[in-house]
């Protein structure tokens, strides 16, 4: 029986297609395999959501220097319109880290708001992704 299953099994394995993704402009200007899995890292804003965890700007902007060195590929940087100083840390990483030579895309949570978004655009704005 676990032979003929594993039979089957390869045997529609087979007659899968390989989807072959399409680079994005973030894969071909950083060189990266557009098949790789890809990291979308939300330490800065989930990970404030942890009883007890609360970082400032500067703190959340080391925290997304060392992800960038670690190859992440997303960041999410925070929820620029909850308070001014979660806006200033997602624009400050978006100025800085988001503009490395090899940078990671920079991101923000937004509800499906016109002004959430628009707060978020205005922080995120300056990275190259």
């Amino acid at each position: 029986m676990r032979r003929k299953l594993s039979t089957a099994v390869l045997m529609a394995a087979s007659e899968l297609s390989v989807v072959q993704p399409k680079p994005t402009a973030h894969d071909l200007y950083t060189g990266r395999d557009p098949s790789r899995v890809k990291i979308f890292d939300t330490t800065l804003r989930d990970g404030e959501q942890s009883p007890g965890c609360s970082l400032n700007s500067e703190e959340k902007l080391v925290v997304a220097q060392q992800l960038a060195k670690l190859g992440v590929d997303v960041i999410e940087a925070g929820f620029p319109v909850a308070s001014p100083d979660d806006f200033q840390a997602v624009q400050k990483i978006a100025k800085t880290v988001g503009n490395l030579e090899d940078p990671p895309i920079i991101c923000g949570l937004a509800r499906a708001t016109k002004n959430d978004i628009s707060v978020c655009h205005d922080a995120i704005k300056y990275a190259k992704f």
